[in-house]
């Protein structure tokens, strides 16, 4: 008997090895990856020099604690990484994984306050759907009931404010002043921070404010002392075609941003925050500590990921060729959506598109979910891996596939992946 404590009780195959845009099982199948695993994998697998850096690193200095060290690949990484997301002054917070980077931006966010004096904002605004990690915090956060019912007596849901989804038929501003209906609801004094996914993830596939949303965010969490966090998990380090997709339209500069996923794209766990000079500047000539932390908080090898993570996105130009193929492929999934009639729309930016997936007759998500998983199992059959889900906050509507290959894939791979999710909606009943 096995001895692994596997996510469900479906069997799994067995990945052996991986290579550009492709996983191999143990009996030699070839998937092509066309959600980057969960929007991971943004350069793609297999990249030797990403290993021989880890190696390289492990050799030299594999551990040290965070109370009792820095090292010189996290105080580089932090500079170039600042450097790339043009935030200049922002202080980079590393940790092992989304849910911790989350925590870490609540609790540095409830900390920044009470450091200035202001004890009572303790609420984090955030917006229905959302997912925000795992983790109780990160998920009290969350505005996504199916993953949130399980635990919520261990939530305090008066702390967790919820705004409405972007809604594309408003202007940007006029969408983003619903915050302020939110913040005056809840005592605005009582509010920490208003948290949000620029460009929507697994809770509501590729979903995004029109221009205008985040400028008008900022200003309003400006006016009222609100401190404004960007979850750029999956949306950030060129996955929407730019560094950080809160920039797409609008000029803003969030006070924390979150960061995961594509940052050392699967090698290594690593995640973070990048706080502003302010935020960091409040907590150091204050208490002069930020209390919280974890174990591998900073951990040099996987900093060493990161960097040449990044090397590979800077030297290869992965941002505009992130934008370009996604270009392609929004393009393509137009013309599937003209042949298919259970594709009800196709959105995104960049590299994380989504397929909406319903009923025809109504142009309505239908009454069960289900349908995006008869895809995906239709598509993974034939070689094509995607990340299915349900969007809805009670778990029965809002069917979906997120999309999003590593950003290093090749136009004519496009081609490939588009015809494999074709021959998967031709075989799934309407």
């Amino acid at each position: 008997m096995p001895n692994v404590f596997s996510r469900s009780s479906k069997p799994y195959p067995i990945a052996v090895r991986a290579e550009g845009i492709y996983i191999y099982d143990e009996f030699g199948k070839r998937s092509l990856d066309g959600s980057s695993g969960a929007l991971v994998a943004n350069i793609g697998h297999g990249r030797a020099e990403v290993a021989e850096a880890m190696a390289v690193q492990a050799r030299s200095l594999a551990f040290v604690h965070g109370s009792q060290f820095t090292s010189d690949v996290l105080e580089d990484y932090a500079a170039r990484l600042a450097a790339f997301l043009n935030l200049p002054g922002g202080r980079f917070w590393a940790v092992s994984g989304g849910s911790e980077a989350t925590e870490s931006a609540i609790k540095l966010a409830r900390q920044y306050h009470v450091e200035r004096g202001e004890p009572q904002r303790f609420r984090v605004v955030t917006r229905v759907p959302s997912y925000h990690g795992a983790s109780l915090g990160a998920l009290a956060a969350s505005g996504m009931g199916a993953r949130r019912e399980l635990y919520a007596p261990l939530m305090r849901d008066e702390a967790w404010p919820k705004m409405p989804k972007p809604d594309p038929s408003l202007s940007g501003e006029d969408d983003a002043e619903r915050l302020r209906t939110v913040l005056e609801a809840a005592g605005p004094e009582s509010v920490a921070a208003f948290m949000c996914e620029p460009v929507v993830g697994a809770s509501d596939a590729a979903l995004a404010p029109n221009p205008g949303y985040h400028a008008r965010i900022e200003d309003i969490c400006r006016e009222y002392g609100v401190l404004f966090i960007a979850d750029e998990v999956m949306s950030g380090m060129g996955r929407c075609g730019a560094p950080l997709a809160v920039r797409l339209h609008d000029d803003v500069t969030p006070d924390i941003v979150v960061l995961g996923k594509g940052l050392a794209a699967g090698y290594a766990p690593l995640a973070g925050l990048v706080a502003s000079a302010e935020v960091y500047r409040a907590v150091m000539e204050g208490s002069g500590a930020f209390k919280h932390g974890f174990t591998y908080a900073g951990h040099p090898v996987s900093v060493a990921a990161g960097r040449s993570v990044l090397d590979i996105v800077q030297r290869e130009g992965l941002v505009q060729a992130g934008r370009e193929r996604g270009a392609q492929l929004l393009a393509g999934l137009q013309e599937l959506k003209a042949q298919h009639p259970q594709v009800l729309n196709v959105r995104g930016h960049g590299l994380l598109l989504g397929v909406i997936l319903g009923d025809p007759a109504t142009g309505e998500a239908y009454p069960k979910p289900g349908l995006a998983e008869r895809v995906a199992t239709a598509a993974r059959e034939r070689g094509l891996l995607t990340y299915p889900g349900s969007g809805a906050v009670d778990g029965t509507r809002g069917d979906h596939l997120l999309l999003g290959p590593p950003l290093s894939i090749t136009a004519d791979e496009i081609v490939v992946m588009l015809a494999l999710l074709d021959a998967a909606l031709s075989v799934t009943p309407v």
